[in-house]
């Protein structure tokens, strides 16, 4: 498409990942002639920090933010957040909301002003799914919150992966991805999680998603890259 046309889509992984995920959106996003960036965060994918070296979540999500402060005063972008990614974009949101032309949460954590991480945390807490091999790691002394947090292949594979193959929010449309067969929280709740998370904080749009598993732009990229590039022209 002409240049005036082409989006800037900026994908942002979830915990345990990083740009890597997105291999498969990526291709249908740019065949369209769109611009793609998929960032790793801190720690994660070729990043070489080690996640024991981290001090906060601002630092976790310092390279998203590097990007959006590397923009031109001109340029917006789409953001796309997957899972835990949803709390970088949601800063991104509240700091260059003059650069955020929309945020997309797909199956994400979607915290708003009044809606914060803390209330997120309660709900992740009521709704978890069993833990399996999921390994914590407490960096900061065992009376202290975990600081990492590993999964095993237990829990990758029937929590992640069982259908895959091997704060201005008001100036930002947000848009919810809802996966249908979601087993990350408990298989029976996940719907309830998330319907839970959209009517606490309203986005302008929700999208279901069907046979996905929590890994939406693996299980399902067609479908995904299709509501992307629609949702991309319909907000234009």
């Amino acid at each position: 498409p002409p240049q005036h046309d082409r989006a800037h889509f900026v994908l942002v992984h979830g915990a345990s990942h990083g740009a890597w995920c997105w291999y498969k959106l990526i291709p249908i996003l740019k065949s369209q002639g769109h611009n793609v960036t998929a960032v790793d965060l801190a720690a994660s994918g070729i990043d070489l920090r080690r996640a024991e070296t981290l001090q906060s979540v601002a630092e976790y999500i310092g390279p998203l933010m590097d990007l959006m402060e590397s923009l031109s005063e001109d340029e917006k972008v789409i953001l796309v957040a997957h899972s835990f990614g949803g709390l970088a974009i949601s800063k991104a949101m509240e700091i260059f909301h003059d650069k955020v032309h929309m945020a997309i949460f797909v199956t994400a954590l979607m915290p708003g002003p009044t809606f914060n991480f803390t209330l997120l945390s309660q709900g992740l807490v009521r709704w978890q799914a069993p833990q399996l091999d999921l390994k914590f790691v407490f960096g900061n002394g065992p009376n202290k919150s975990p600081t990492i947090f590993i999964r095993g292949p237990l829990s990758i594979s029937l929590t992640m992966y069982d259908l895959s193959p091997n704060y201005r929010f008001g100036s930002v449309n947000r848009i919810f991805v809802v996966s249908e067969k979601d087993k990350s929280l408990i298989k029976e709740l996940i719907k309830e999680f998330q319907l839970w998370m959209i009517k606490n904080n309203p986005p302008n749009q929700v999208e279901y998603i069907q046979d996905s598993d929590h890994m939406v732009m693996i299980s399902r990229p067609l479908d995904l890259g299709a509501r992307l590039l629609s949702l991309a022209n319909k907000f234009a």
